[in-house]
């Protein structure tokens, strides 16, 4: 199994990227909002990997964070959504938009991906409502994002370029799962506390953890 790739992005397709890795090319494919993120070819880039195995083709997806690959095996439990159709929704919402859309019961934000009907969004909505909390807490815990260490090699005529340095904002994903796990830690039941953090985080996605706690909280308030 590969989960992650580290080398040189070669080249940037519609759908896809080719990685260089000591002189080996991988293809991944990705969602748009994956490519959107990707630095200039020649620079270093990291993704998280999936392997999809079919009877004659072997495919590797690639994520930005830990988090969206999770996400993605989660989508693909549900009768009806492949690897491509959990690539679309996480594409057009995001780890943490698919995480709130399922937890608010949006099936309507899940319909928005490209290819994706109303009886599979919902469906997505109904499957997976029950285990997004647990995957909304992981999300606080799991890496950022995966770092690009590309190491120089002496006998190559051309020094490589170092990995990009941007440094990316702190996802929500991680705020809202330390939220989730506080509000489960005060007693309330996961899908209410994930409901509450959803809506709060949909108000405010610039909020960090503390505040959406309280906010959810507020939300919350009637139920206790």
């Amino acid at each position: 199994m590969i989960g992650k790739i580290s080398g040189i992005l070669d080249f940037r397709g519609p759908d896809h990227v080719l990685i260089d890795v000591r002189g080996v090319g991988y293809i991944v494919h990705v969602s748009d909002r994956t490519l959107a993120a990707m630095p200039a070819p020649g620079e270093g880039v990291a993704l998280y990997t999936e392997l999809v195995v079919r009877e004659d083709l072997l495919q590797l997806f690639g994520f930005t964070t830990m988090i969206e690959k999770e996400w993605h095996r989660m989508l693909m439990t549900v009768q009806g959504v492949g690897a491509k159709a959990g690539m679309a929704i996480l594409g057009a919402l995001g780890a943490e938009g698919v995480a709130r859309a399922i937890s608010l019961g949006d099936a309507r934000s899940i319909q928005a991906a490209p290819g994706v009907g109303p009886k599979i969004a919902q469906r997505v909505v109904l499957e997976l409502k029950s285990k997004a909390p647990a995957l909304m807490v992981m999300g606080g815990a799991a890496p950022a994002r995966a770092a690009a260490v590309v190491e120089e090699t002496p006998q190559e005529p051309a020094p490589r370029r170092k990995p990009s340095t941007r440094a990316a904002p702190p996802p929500a994903a991680n705020h809202t799962g330390d939220a989730l796990s506080a509000l489960t830690n005060l007693g309330y039941q996961p899908s209410d506390a994930a409901q509450a953090v959803a809506q709060a985080s949909g108000d405010n996605p610039q909020a960090d953890a503390a505040a959406l706690i309280r906010a959810a909280l507020k939300l919350l308030a009637p139920r206790s």
